[in-house]
């Protein structure tokens, strides 16, 4: 059934249920049929395997066996350095698991602990899991709405739902059938669910769903869907499987032609074996979560808490972010902007001139309480607030007024009158004041024309501005109470107030940069059409022609194929339900694009956990949607996620830099070892040397590189796409050219040395392969700007890790103990000058390359 649709008597038929609500033992039975009225979730993995799920990746596997050659071959620093790397690694993993299986728990809290229900004519107050559906519920202010309920009594009742539907202002209930079948959740007046807050009024609901059946156990539904992998989980992983493959495939070509050159087995195994343990990147976890948590440090001081440590390099891929309204793009509170007094006003109140008519009204018809910390401040419905707050604050406002015109009644507002009237004493007279919808308003008025009146009003709703109607009247006595009707007739029209939560300021700024960017921003919200298009034009979402608003209405009658065929052009979903956030998350992502969701509801969870990157509210959001979400907002603001967008692409750029200059340096290593051979020289390096370069130059250099500044056009170019791999943008082509470079240089000096005798050519290519490999980490800062336009000592952790290095090869060359240890010999100064002039071959050659490329980008 349709249960806002169908009237009380169709649904206590339906339950078999009575106003008198259910017997006990009847409802012992429905709660054996239904079960208990709690959130359910699938069966938990234990702690442990969480734990062991960290080890199944490719990279880390081919890590482990790493570790174990290294010890094998007796360099036991390498198997020490790769274990820790494992360990921290599988930890941040399990933490991050770990933490997400709480968002159902948070939602298990949103439930209310004790409801009050009718059985057998008695009211008694029961745990909210033995609820059962037919439970006659009262509801009054405070209370949480423990099942899905529908109406059947409401007096001035007011739930707040907002973290349902995303609905700021909290609705009136009624217990009137609707005509509307599709009707989304925040327009089903006559209905209340599970988990949201009762404000004002009170009221008796039938309950007709619990637990996993409610609108909430749908989301909990939801929320056990599978999480999107990021664009580093993917690249990464599909880098792991084609690197394990390569570096397998050598290993066994070099052995083979070592054998056949009648190379020693057991040496020939050690130097493929070393090659190896070189060729795979064992840092590359460790400098990318190094590089995470330092974009995540400073993140957290422009106000974005990051739960997820991927979600900072995600938050640089994404194509699409999909925003929430209220408090990201506003400032979650309700504005009067404009006001209009109605110029056929022709009521004489004494005390007060025509001018002032409308001020005093606002003034007096409310219950807005003070706030005793500052007299201009209320507390109370943010509607009311903003317009006395208003009133007050302007010149023509007297402060005597209050005292001028004491309240002597109230007609409490109701959503079937959808009026709120106040009396005040005014001398000898008494002043009626009725606020409410405009409609309701001319109906007990005595204006003539109502055309000007409503025109105005459209023109007001036009700009997605709530118009608030007054009117007011002035009589001798009051009507006896029976006959409070009167009040509410042959009054004076006042005026019209326009009032909406504002937009920030920083807001539209940073939805101007996010297309800048290419990032495409989309509205997703709980609010009416109107509204939200109009914040959407003014924030610039809505631009062309083409950009469409669609409801939740039209949307749910949208086929998948539909929604494929038009996602691309929607631009403002309004009055959307929990489920199509999701669906327009999964279409999104159906046509290959990053998608960032932000929200602050119980309503967003699902899509936030689904999205690849959920952004959640930290002021305003509920403890569900912060677990389910990547990042949380400490400001609530979308120009924080700019903020964050600028961050992960300098991470990814920064990642970029460590993957080129490494998987440079280590096939120049591999190329060394395998052609020389090849080329009829012998092996260049011994084990320990590959193990060596392999140490210093994937360490600490390349978590210098991570710390690199942001370049200055990083917000000015479009996001990558989220198809490419590890490899593109020339990633690929520079490791080959480079590498062969390295590894050229590298053999022509070891072919030199060898034909002019010189004993230490050894000890000579060792230390060529390893200054190249320093000068390579200078030039990889950037693919396009000069070292000396960055500033060589811009970047200090780099310059400190490359005399480092550079002092342990001296140390290497020139010391005893380390002869012996790492079989070199000390190198003549001629030697050692003519091996620093050849490595700073790769440092120049690689600047050519940029000026190539600068002047192949002003040319197109």
């Amino acid at each position: 059934m349709n249960w806002h649709t169908s009237s009380t008597d169709a649904i206590l038929k339906e339950f078999q249920s009575n106003m008198d609500g259910l017997p006990d033992d009847e409802a012992a039975k429905r709660i054996q049929q239904y079960g208990p009225n709690q959130l359910q979730e699938k069966k938990k993995r234990p702690v442990w395997l969480l734990f062991a799920m960290q080890f199944k990746d490719v990279m880390i596997l081919i890590l482990m066996v790493a570790a174990i050659v290294s010890g094998f071959v007796g360099d036991l620093k390498d198997t020490i350095v790769i274990l820790i790397i494992i360990i921290i690694n599988a930890v941040v993993g399990f933490v991050q698991e770990f933490r997400a299986e709480k968002a159902i728990d948070a939602l298990k809290q949103l439930s209310a602990a004790l409801v009050r229900v009718r059985r057998n004519k008695r009211v008694t107050q029961i745990p909210a899991t033995d609820v059962v559906p037919g439970d006659m519920v009262l509801l009054e202010a405070g209370d949480m709405v423990g099942a899905d309920l529908r109406i059947v009594e409401s007096h001035a009742l007011k739930i707040e739902e907002a973290s349902l539907t995303g609905e700021s202002q909290a609705v009136d209930k009624s217990s009137r059938p609707l005509q509307d079948s599709a009707a989304p959740l925040g327009d089903r007046t006559n209905m209340a669910y599970k988990s949201t807050l009762v404000t004002a009024g009170n009221g008796t609901g039938i309950v007709v769903a619990t637990g996993m059946e409610t609108e909430i156990g749908k989301i909990a539904g939801m929320l056990q869907e599978k999480e999107a992998t990021t664009p580093l989980q993917q690249r990464l992983a599909d880098f792991s499987k084609k690197l394990s493959f390569v570096v397998l495939g050598i290993c066994v070509v070099l052995y083979g032609i070592g054998i056949l050159r009648g190379q020693d087995p057991l040496n020939m195994l050690l130097t493929t074996i070393s090659l190896a343990v070189a060729a795979i990147p064992e840092a590359l976890p460790a400098v990318i979560t190094i590089a995470l948590a330092l974009g995540a440090k400073k993140l957290v001081r422009k106000n974005a808490l990051v739960r997820k440590l991927p979600a900072v390099e995600t938050l640089g891929s994404v194509t699409y972010i999909c925003t929430d309204k209220t408090g990201t793009l506003t400032q979650n509170q309700m504005t009067v902007q404009k006001v209009w007094q109605f110029e056929h006003f022709d009521l004489s109140i004494p005390g007060i001139s025509k001018e002032q008519t409308l001020l005093l009204v606002m003034s007096l018809n409310h219950d807005a309480q003070k706030d005793h910390t500052d007299n201009n401040k209320r507390k109370g419905d943010p509607t009311e607030v903003a317009l006395v707050e208003y009133a007050l604050q302007q010149e023509a406002y007297d402060d005597k007024w209050e005292q001028a015109f004491p309240r002597e009644q109230e007609l409490p507002f109701d959503s079937d009158r959808k009026m709120m009237t106040t009396v005040h004493k005014a001398n000898d007279q008494f002043l009626v004041i009725t606020k409410g919808a405009l409609e309701s308003i001319l109906k007990i008025c005595n204006t003539g024309d109502p055309e000007p009146i409503t025109e105005r009003s459209n023109q007001l709703a036009e700009t997605g501005q709530r118009v608030i109607a007054y009117s007011c009247k002035l009589v001798q006595q009051l009507p006896k109470e029976e006959d409070q009707a009167a009040l509410e007739s042959d009054q004076y029209f006042c005026g019209l107030a326009g009032m909406i939560d504002p937009p920030r300021p920083e807001a539209r700024q940073a939805i101007a940069a996010c297309r800048t960017a290419g990032i495409v921003p989309v509205l997703i919200t709980g609010d009416h059409p109107v509204t939200a298009a109009a914040i959407a034009r003014d924030m610039g979402i809505l631009k062309s022609a083409a950009d469409r608003i669609v409801t939740g209405a039209e949307l749910a009658k949208f086929s998948d194929e539909d929604l494929d065929d038009n996602v691309a052009q929607i631009k403002v979903y309004a009055r959307v339900s929990p489920q199509q956030k999701l669906r327009i998350v999964k279409a999104l992502q159906k046509k290959e694009q990053f998608v960032a969701m932000t929200g602050d509801g119980v309503n967003d969870a699902p899509a936030l956990k689904r999205a690849n990157i959920g952004v959640a509210m930290g002021i305003t959001g509920t403890d569900v949607s912060k677990e389910a979400a990547d990042m949380i907002l400490l400001d609530d603001n979308f120009a924080t996620i700019v903020k964050a967008v600028e961050e992960g692409r300098r991470i990814y750029d920064n990642i970029r830099k460590f993957i080129r200059y490494v998987l440079a340096c280590n096939f120049a290593e591999i190329l060394t070892i395998f052609m020389a051979p090849v080329v009829g020289l012998p092996i260049p390096l011994l084990p320990i040397h590959i193990l060596w370069i392999n140490l210093v130059t994937d360490s600490l250099p390349g978590l210098a590189l991570a710390g690199e500044k942001a370049d200055t056009k990083i917000m000015q170019r479009p996001p990558r796409n989220p198809g490419e791999g590890i490899f593109s943008q020339g990633l690929g082509f520079y490791t080959i050219w480079v590498g062969v470079l390295m590894a050229t240089v590298t053999l022509i000096m070891q072919a030199w040395a060898i034909h002019v005798g010189d004993a230490h050519w050894q000890t000579m290519v060792f230390t060529v392969l390893c200054f190249s490999q320093m000068a390579q980490a200078m030039v990889s800062r950037s693919e396009y700007e000069y070292i000396y336009r960055m500033g060589v000592f811009t970047n200090r952790p780099l310059i400190g890790a490359i005399a480092l290095t550079t002092i342990l090869q001296i140390a290497i060359i020139y010391l005893p103990f380390l002869n012996r240890i790492f079989n070199t010999a000390p190198l003549t100064i001629t030697e050692l000058g003519f091996s620093v002039l050849v490595s700073a071959i790769t440092f120049h050659a690689v600047e050519l390359e940029k000026f190539i490329k600068r002047r192949t980008r002003k040319t197109n």
